[in-house]
């Protein structure tokens, strides 16, 4: 079982990039799944999850209405639109699923992925 995260990269501040989250080894279109973020020397946090239909989503208040998670089941994909970034949005962005509930805490993830960095420049 394998998430593969990618779409990271150097991004100007007001850029708006798309994470691409692949899951492979076991379909996961019936699982809540999540983006975190980690910054040097701070906690993991949670940015964005989403219910198994779409139908559901939730984000960390400093990303709202600037990232957009959503997810096609047919591709095992969950994508993170990012929007209107600022440099302190500047972290590996990881993916991962609850297999037991709706969490929004990263200690109630089962699977994750590798991460991948995004560093935004001003």
């Amino acid at each position: 079982v394998q998430l593969q995260a990618y779409g990271g990269g150097l991004v100007q501040a007001g850029g708006f990039p798309r994470l691409s989250c692949v899951g492979s080894g076991r379909t996961f279109s019936s699982y809540f799944m999540g983006w975190f973020r980690q910054a040097p020397g701070k906690e993991r946090e949670f940015v964005a999850a989403i219910n198994w239909s779409g139908g559901r989503t939730n984000y960390a208040d400093s990303v709202k209405g600037r990232f957009t998670i959503s997810r096609d089941n047919a591709k095992n994909t969950v994508y993170l639109q990012m929007n209107s970034l600022k440099p302190e949005d500047t972290a590996v962005y990881y993916c991962a699923v609850d297999l037991r509930g709706s969490s929004l805490h990263y200690s109630d993830y089962d699977y994750w992925g590798q991460g991948t960095q995004v560093t935004v420049s001003s």
